[in-house]
């Protein structure tokens, strides 16, 4: 299938350029054009690009895997959101920039200048596609005002009135309900997936390799009993993020985002945490790798909006819009036939 083969080429590719120790180095100060060139020269920024316009013509069914594969290897730029941030230039009918960009919401100040309190991977994008409330606008990262963010490679940007006003809004045709927050959360969920998948490797092969009192510490029912509540929140999350994406287009279902947006964010925090009570102290050393992938697991739980913003967006849809049966509601929204 095409999209097994798409995925099968990102897999080869991060497993060769997007090592532990390159993400290291890129999270210490390190220029990640080498390893954005690499992903940008397979075609992978524009898979969900129309084909009239230059790209694959891809859906988020098809770059689902890519997307998992890039949480799981913890990837340090931001090629999921330049898929989608390329996908909404091209419906507005504008000129998409080499380079990587990243998404983020921002809001207007009265001096004209225009913030974003937090910008997913700001310290390493080229631009961010920001929405706020007089419309969209790309930005490039160079102008901003940007200090460091609770994750190491996220910012606080603040763009001076000049550079907001310079740069021109786009008309950005979306579907009612959806908006850049959902679009956000969707992507999210998939590297999350991703990252929980690789949490849940590394356990399980810790537990299975350290031994205590003469035996592997897996071999102990309390441990066997950790490992076994990781494992559903894993596969029961990464179910979830593929209903998320099965979409033969760009544009995902909100009541599906919200519904797997909450099952990533909640699985995030049991699986880091049982993740490092398995490891013990080692877990969280900066030179084991563990802490790569959990680290982002926190980090992407609040992500466009934790498990209690999306179940709120869930919960809002049952009572407030659906006029029929519970279960015709829940039936709707995981069945992706539907």
């Amino acid at each position: 299938m095409e999209d097994e083969l798409f995925a099968d080429a990102a897999r080869q590719l991060l497993r060769d350029q997007c090592t532990p120790k390159t993400v290291r180095a890129i999270e210490a100060g390190e220029s990640p054009r080498a390893l954005w060139a690499q992903l940008e020269d397979a075609g992978f920024a524009d898979a969900l690009t129309p084909e009239a316009q230059g790209g694959a013509g891809l859906g988020l069914a098809q770059v689902f895997g890519v997307w998992t594969l890039c949480g799981a290897h913890a990837l340090p730029v931001p090629l999921a959101e330049t898929m989608v941030a390329r996908a909404l230039l091209a419906r507005a009918g504008a000129e998409r920039p080499a380079g990587s960009i990243t998404l983020a919401e921002g809001r207007r100040q009265d001096d004209g200048s225009l913030i974003c309190p937090v910008v997913r991977l700001g310290r390493v994008a080229d631009a961010v596609l920001v929405q706020h409330e007089g419309g969209w606008q790309l930005l490039p990262m160079a102008q901003a005002a940007s200090e460091p963010a609770a994750f190491r490679l996220d910012t606080r940007s603040r763009w001076p009135a000049a550079q907001a006003a310079a740069a021109p809004l786009l008309s950005v045709d979306l579907p009612a309900g959806l908006d850049l927050r959902t679009l956000q959360a969707g992507l999210t969920a998939a590297l999350l997936a991703g990252a929980l998948m690789d949490v849940f490797e590394r356990t399980l092969q810790y537990a299975n390799e350290r031994t205590q009192f003469g035996r592997p510490i897996g071999k102990f029912q309390a441990i066997q009993h950790q490992l076994a509540v990781m494992s559903e929140h894993v596969f029961a999350a990464r179910m979830a993020a593929r209903l998320g994406c099965a979409s033969p287009d760009m544009l995902p279902d909100r009541l599906r985002v919200a519904v797997v947006k909450a099952r990533c964010s909640q699985a995030a925090l049991a699986v880091a945490e049982a993740g490092h009570a398995i490891h013990g102290a080692i877990g969280f050393t900066e030179e084991y790798d563990l802490q790569l992938s959990t680290r982002r697991l926190h980090a992407w739980r609040q992500t466009a909006g934790s498990e209690s913003y999306w179940h709120a967006v869930a919960g809002a849809a049952l009572v407030d819009e659906h006029q029929g049966c519970t279960l015709d509601l829940l039936r709707a929204t995981t069945d992706i036939t539907a």
